[in-house]
């Protein structure tokens, strides 16, 4: 049988056209972006055409877009070259408490630094409040960085009005948007943010490319030093192939993120329907309303998530327990932990991602193995439970 993909959240596959799009630029149009001869140029004409159009999705300027390696390189840029940059006039950063590793660790490492940071907690369905950002502003604050939404329960923040409140004190707002961008719309201007993270793998592009948004006078101190790539703000030769697909991926997605969107909130909201009623003791994490199209994470009491994980596994189905990043991890998810959910509650969740290829056939026989996985784990425990 057919296996079902539904980690979505954790990467997508790329798209046959952003493929096509990349294959020139391993052979004939090889040549360093840098050189200043013919074939050098043609190259740099492909950085720059998917430099316009990531702008173009943003409403910025083709020249406030970084690229770099991914997500995680772009937040650690954003982190400590926004941080280092404005030593001078500050020392205190507010994050939140569920953010990705690629912001928490990076905070940590300032903090080694001596920088001071202070992150906010969410409320039961993983929502940063705006007043207690507010609340959290000193005048030492340089740097606001809080998610656009949550990778793991799919809350979306509220980053527009966080962002006024960053505007309003003169300090700058960065945003993880590495789930965001390319499914929902983003207006720079509009929400206020002067710096942006994405990653080209989680909208349908190739691994190992990303950019980082940087409003236009916001200064920065380069993490990656060599060469002048990136207008002397992240060194290392372009990686034209992936820069090429991650720029037709973007193309794509602004052609079909409004569709995408609605679809997949309808078989998001279809499958919680039916789990939450149809398995006895089944709770959601997250937002019940405002949060991303395609992210489920549930949990079920009585049932290890892994055991979970293992059993949809053997039927051909891929899910989550939460991060690919931390996949390894024994330790409970830090973004359920945040909810306040206990450790054996948060060991007991489960995420699934729709995304661009699946079908409202695969989410009626993913919901199928799932109610009878979830029924005989339960039994086995309890079975165990009485021969103790």
């Amino acid at each position: 049988m057919k296996p079902v993909y539904l980690d979505y959240a954790a990467t997508t596959p790329a798209d046959d056209e952003v493929v096509k799009a990349m294959l020139p630029f391993f052979g004939e149009t090889f040549a360093n972006p840098s050189s200043v001869h013919t074939p050098g140029q043609k190259a740099r004409t492909a950085v720059e055409k998917s430099r316009s159009r990531v702008a173009a999705l943003l409403g910025a300027a083709a020249e406030e877009i970084i690229f770099t390696s991914g997500g995680t390189e772009s937040d650690n840029l954003a982190l400590k070259g926004l941080a280092a940059a404005r030593r001078d006039f500050g020392d205190h950063i507010v994050t939140s408490a569920i953010e990705h590793h690629a912001v928490l660790r990076p905070c940590e490492t300032l903090e080694r630094q001596g920088f001071r940071v202070t992150r906010v907690k969410v409320d039961a369905t993983g929502m940063v409040d705006p007043g207690d950002v507010k609340k959290a502003l000193t005048e030492k604050t340089i740097l606001i960085s809080i998610m656009h939404a949550n990778n793991e329960i799919g809350t979306i923040q509220p980053i527009g009005e966080i962002g006024r409140i960053a505007r309003e004190r003169g300090v700058v707002f960065h945003t993880d948007a590495v789930q965001t961008f390319g499914h929902l719309p983003i207006d720079v201007d509009r929400l206020n943010i002067d710096a942006l993270s994405a990653s080209g793998h989680k909208f349908y592009g190739p691994k190992g490319v990303g950019f980082l948004y940087l409003r236009k006078g916001t200064r920065i101190l380069p993490q990656m030093e060599g060469g002048e790539q990136e207008r002397d703000r992240r060194a290392s030769t372009h990686n034209v192939p992936g820069i090429a697909g991650l720029g037709k991926a973007v193309e794509l997605a602004g052609e079909r993120m409004a569709a995408e969107a609605e679809r997949l909130a309808a078989m998001r909201d279809r499958a919680v329907e039916r789990i939450l009623t149809g398995i006895e003791r089944t709770h959601l994490n997250g937002h019940p309303r405002l949060r991303l199209p395609n992210n489920v994470n549930i949990r079920f009491d009585g049932v290890e998530g892994e055991a979970l994980l293992f059993g949809l596994d053997m039927a051909g189905i891929a899910c989550s327990s939460g991060s690919a990043c931390t996949s390894s991890s024994v330790d409970p998810s830090h973004v359920l932990a945040a909810i306040g959910l206990q450790r054996q509650e948060a060991h007991s969740s489960l995420r699934f991602s729709l995304g661009r290829g699946t079908a409202d056939g695969d989410v009626d026989r993913f919901l199928d193995v799932l109610t009878v996985t979830v029924a005989r784990l339960r039994a086995l425990a309890a079975g165990r439970g009485a021969r103790g």
